[in-house]
């Protein structure tokens, strides 16, 4: 026997005895969901050689993830990396709470405040994931390799490119902004997607005011210099208006009193209301406290160019073109796919979609072991009409030819998991049992139906199908389900756990995923807020922007940015926001 065999047997030996490891225990604020998060921080065994792990290593599939935003940092937080050769990509070496980006623009938060380094979080993973500051470029989807690029400008020595082998990909590096290709609008505006992004604009607003003081300028040059125009009435583009309006009502026009009567802020919006996607009580809220509050709205206004001194617009009810000046614009109208994620969808059969398709498990549909997560993919959703011939013949257990409201019961519960617009399209229709689809063209309960009265009782269902929100809380989950999908990959590989597969025979593998919609909010400047909640609550105001701190402080990734800011917050109601140009 070699030593080197020796070694290896005496410490897989001694590999079954638990390592001593220390248990920190993170209590987050119940209000948002939170609760106890442990993690276990397992000290290394000296004994055990370089030799045993690269053998172990060897048998571990490799997952490559791309991206460390909501989606990627919520399935490296659970994922089980003692199964997995786990390796992340990003050209961003933090987490950024990007909910928390307009605040940061107008320094109610530091920037610091809000991101959280990659490394923190692999380190308590016992450094099992080992991560590259760099940026995918390409994706060979055909012998399943990454090449990458270091990215950040510099004069270090070394090969900026590499490439990567994976077995699993995982596809969560968001979105970029989309300009719908108005000229202009990438060199004259300011996005607000990164917090590169809110420190720029940050230091452009007090650049505005510096010079709007300066002697020798006219009263006209003034204001072109102090109006600031935010393109985009959603969520994003009505907090940074509400936050940009505070920051100035309550701390700039103290430090520039001489102008304070020249700024104005302008919100264009495509639609005919702000905040279009929540609740129609809340889009007029938010209008009738931006009225009050000074901030203009112009709905009913599309962008067709931006200048360095005008911004110009057509005002679709008068079909108008008219042109402002500005001193600032903000773009904030939604996203679209990023270029090497457009590259990857050509070579397999997506090039003719805006945003790349995943199945129901967050599969990349034509491309075997990818999953994608995020704004970067889409829930491609089977329809429920697709398979009505192969549901009726897997309840039709007697071959009747007929379906009883026993049979039609026996297979419902899969039916409203495999097709979960099926559950949407009884709530829109208010339907208290599946029972109330049995029935007739006349509308009266029937005992069982044919094939051609089943497909009537479901034809509506497909029509409630929608896409999910490109927003961060639907990211944080499909990372959450994905992890859990792999920590049960082997497990349930002989024992499936999902729905009835209704074309074929068995069981799905797992659960297919299912957003949980837990309420969306909107801040609304003067320490008031607007909120959607869970069961089609709807709340506004002072209470409910103190709900909003308290949320929003509980889903800060780690306790030391969860401090940071809440004395941030704190800071600010003593000492007022920092004006400083740093």
């Amino acid at each position: 026997m070699t030593i080197l065999s020796f070694f290896t047997r005496a410490s897989r030996a001694f590999n079954g005895y638990p390592a001593s490891s220390k248990l920190l225990l993170l209590c987050t604020l119940s209000l948002s969901g939170g609760g106890v998060v442990a993690y276990s921080e397992a000290q290394v065994d000296a004994s055990k050689t370089s030799v045993q792990v690269n053998e172990k290593d060897c048998k571990k599939k490799r997952v490559v993830v791309l991206g460390t935003g909501w989606a990627g940092i919520s399935f490296l937080k659970d994922l089980d990396v003692s199964a997995y050769d786990v390796q992340v990509v990003s050209p961003r070496n933090y987490f950024a709470f990007t909910p928390l980006l307009p605040s940061v623009t107008c320094g109610t938060i530091e920037a610091r405040s809000i991101v959280e380094p990659v490394r923190n979080i692999i380190k308590k993973r016992n450094g099992e994931i080992q991560f590259w500051e760099a940026e995918c470029m390409k994706i060979d989807a055909a012998n399943k390799k990454l090449f990458c690029r270091y990215t950040v400008e510099n004069n270090l020595v070394g090969n900026d490119e590499f490439s990567l082998e994976y077995d699993y990909l995982v596809i969560a590096v968001g979105a970029q902004v989309n300009t719908f290709n108005t000229p202009g609008v990438l060199e004259n505006c300011f996005f607000l997607k990164e917090v590169e992004d809110a420190q720029k604009i940050r230091r452009r607003v007090i650049d505005c005011f510096e010079k709007a003081v300066l002697p020798g300028l006219s009263e006209e040059e003034r204001r072109i210099n102090l109006h600031f125009v935010i393109v985009g009435g959603g969520p994003t583009g009505v907090e940074f208006a509400a936050e940009l309006h505070d920051f100035v009502q309550e701390d700039l026009i103290n430090l520039y009193p001489s102008v304070k009567d020249l700024v104005k802020i302008t919100v264009i919006q495509s639609g005919d209301h702000i905040l279009n996607m929540f609740d129609e009580r809340i889009s007029s809220f938010a209008e009738q406290k931006f009225r009050r509050d000074g901030i203009e709205v112009q709905t009913g206004s599309r962008v067709i160019s931006v200048s360095d001194k005008e911004i110009t617009m057509k005002l679709k009810a008068k079909g108008e073109i008219c042109s402002v000046p500005h001193g600032l614009v903000v773009w904030s109208t939604g996203v679209e796919t990023r270029p090497f994620v457009k590259d990857f969808m050509g070579q397999i059969g997506q090039a003719n979609r805006r945003v790349l398709a995943t199945d129901e498990w967050l599969r990349v549909k034509g491309c075997e072991d990818v999953y994608a997560l995020g704004d970067c993919a889409t829930i491609n959703q089977r329809k429920v009409m697709e398979d009505i011939a192969a549901i009726f013949k897997a309840a039709d257990k007697d071959n009747s030819g007929f379906l009883t409201v026993e049979e039609f019961k026996d297979v419902i519960d899969d039916i409203l998991e495999r097709y979960p617009q099926v559950e949407h399209y009884l709530k829109s229709k208010h339907l208290r049992d599946v029972t109330d689809l049995m029935k007739d063209s006349e509308g009266n309960y029937i005992d069982k139906v044919d094939i051609e009265g089943f497909k009537l009782a479901l034809c509506q269902a497909d029509s409630q199908v929608k896409n999910l929100p490109a927003t961060a809380q639907v990211a944080a989950q499909q990372g959450a389900y994905l992890s859990k999908c792999f920590n049960r990959k082997y497990k349930w590989k002989d024992n499936p756990e999902g729905p009835r597969r209704f074309r074929g025979s068995g069981r799905h593998q797992f659960h297919p995923f299912q957003y949980k919609h837990l309420g969306q909010f909107a801040p609304l400047g003067g320490e008031q807020a607007a909120a959607e909640l869970p069961g089609d609550w709807v709340s506004m105001g002072r209470s409910t922007q103190w709900l909003w701190y308290s949320v929003y402080a509980s889903k800060q990734v780690s306790w030391r940015t969860r401090v940071l800011v809440v004395s941030d917050w704190t800071r600010r109601f003593i000492f007022g926001r920092d004006s400083s140009r740093i």
